[in-house]
């Protein structure tokens, strides 16, 4: 059985491994680079991107995640995880630079101007009941990424190779096609790795 991790620095992580297993995969809590290897892929929750971002330097996970990335295993951000993939974010600088995007955080307000929205995501979910706080939105995409869904007319989740990400937080729904999208990725990754060995 696949075994999907949630990065447990600092953020909404128990919905996020409750989502998981409804999804049909392990979920495990991480806390420690050595952790990694035994993952078929991973998420970057939502919380406070610069305090995840000094956390990830502070405790080795920006080198273990780009390793992680190298090694073809999915990596899925969401809210403040979209920023930390990012290779441009407005006014800062990135941290694990590996998405073809250029991100603005809290581009829809403070945490009051927190709503949700219906999103029409070709190929993921009609009518997802997305949940925004405190959000980001992709302010240009290049290279491969390649644009998944908008909300009025600004880009909220967008997926490159084994990279997902969304500006919103699918975790706080009782909707799991999301996640069962990228433990679809997830598998589709393990199936290439093991073809390749």
């Amino acid at each position: 059985m696949l075994k999907v991790g949630v990065l447990a620095l600092q953020g909404a992580v128990a919905e996020h491994l409750k989502c998981i297993e409804k999804a049909g995969a392990i979920p495990v809590t991480v806390k420690k680079t050595e952790q990694l290897a035994d993952l078929d892929g991973i998420i970057l929750p939502g919380g406070e991107s610069t305090t995840i971002g000094r956390l990830m330097n502070l405790y080795g996970f920006i080198g273990g995640l780009k390793a992680f990335h190298e090694e073809g295993k999915p990596i899925f951000g969401t809210c403040a995880g979209m920023i930390l993939l990012a290779k441009e974010i407005e006014g800062e600088r990135p941290h694990l630079g590996l998405m073809d995007i250029n991100v603005e955080r809290n581009a829809f307000g403070r945490q009051i101007d927190s709503f949700e929205a219906e999103l029409m995501i070709p190929g993921v979910a009609v009518n997802f009941p997305a949940v925004f706080i405190r959000a980001p939105y992709v302010k240009e995409t290049y290279g491969e990424a390649r644009i998944l869904a908008k909300y009025n007319q600004k880009t909220v989740a967008v997926e490159q190779g084994t990279l997902l990400a969304t500006a919103f937080h699918p975790e706080l729904t009782d909707d799991p096609r999301i996640h069962a999208y990228f433990i679809e990725m997830v598998k589709k990754a393990k199936q290439r790795r093991l073809l390749v060995k």
